[in-house]
């Protein structure tokens, strides 16, 4: 499966739109571009692969990897990019600023539903990010 994440840039934050196979998801929130600075920036546009992963702060949930000088970048629910991430993106149901979101908690549950089906019955997910230029 292939997940593609269409970004648009702001200078408070970053949001997505995240589809697959054409259809949406839901829509993400990210911290601004700031040159892939650990803790303060989105990562770089490129393609990744997405597992299954489990820490006591966000028990299940989704982990990008290799992420270049990145780690740990998730995907876990927030509605504040600047307030509550630090490299991760954030599902949200609806967007309602620059890296502000709404519903964030269902947002990730339908994501986490649909990744976790994918892994389970092909091995793995793929995550595109372009932006919308």
């Amino acid at each position: 499966m292939i997940l593609v994440l269409t970004r648009t840039y702001f200078p408070d934050g970053t949001n997505g739109k995240l589809e697959c196979e054409g259809k949406l998801i839901c829509n993400t929130i990210e911290l601004p571009w700031k040159n892939n600075e650990k803790r303060v920036s989105c990562i770089p546009e490129g393609k990744y692969f997405i597992r299954k992963r489990y820490s006591q702060k966000f028990k299940w949930h989704l982990e990008i990897i290799d992420v270049q000088n990145r780690s740990y970048i998730l995907f876990h629910p927030a509605n504040n990019a600047l307030k509550e991430l630090n490299g991760c993106i954030a599902p949200v149901t609806k967007l309602s600023g620059p890296g502000l979101g709404l519903m964030s908690r269902k947002a990730f549950e339908k994501l986490k539903i649909h990744v976790y089906r994918a892994i389970d019955q092909k091995g793995s997910v793929e995550l595109l990010i372009t932006s919308n230029l």
